[in-house]
């Protein structure tokens, strides 16, 4: 099952907190996890993108979107939904926010909130870890990617 994802609103609900340098990064490192164990896509969106840094990344079945200062994560994953049409019934959208609930159903989404998804991320992840420990979630190239990207917003 695919999830349109607010970011910032699941970050503290996975025990991150919003204050922590990395808290996107490790996000989205747990996300790229639970969408190997699950077989699921994520599109997560991240508000507060610096000036001309309101990009698109993709990593496996994760597509992190940036979205700049200007407009908001809620407002982007609103757009998505709109955008998807008829196929948006097919997406679960996970958020806290009764706002984006609302624009969930209006297009036939499923929605849960960040609680709710965060309680089936650690149900996923600790039957992986029973499973595997030796496994990688990104590989070494994965991971230096992400955090050059991440140092270059930092800046």
């Amino acid at each position: 099952m695919p999830y349109l994802i607010d970011g910032h609103n699941l970050i503290p609900k996975v025990g991150l907190r919003l204050d922590s340098v990395d808290d996107e990064l490790d996000l989205l490192v747990r996300l790229q996890e639970f969408c190997r164990l699950r077989r699921a896509q994520v599109e997560v969106y991240f508000d507060g993108a610096p000036a001309g840094q309101a990009i698109t990344r993709k990593a496996g079945m994760v597509t992190a979107h940036f979205v700049r200062k200007s407009s908001s994560a809620d407002a982007a994953i609103e757009a998505r939904l709109v955008k998807m049409k008829k196929t948006a019934k097919n997406w679960t959208v996970v958020s806290s926010d009764a706002r984006i609930q609302r624009a969930a159903g209006a297009v036939q989404a499923g929605s849960m909130s960040a609680e709710e998804f965060a309680q089936e991320m650690v149900k996923a992840l600790s039957r992986g870890l029973t499973k595997s420990k030796s496994d990688s979630v990104l590989s070494p190239d994965e991971v230096e990617e992400w955090l050059v990207f991440f140092d270059k917003r930092g800046r």
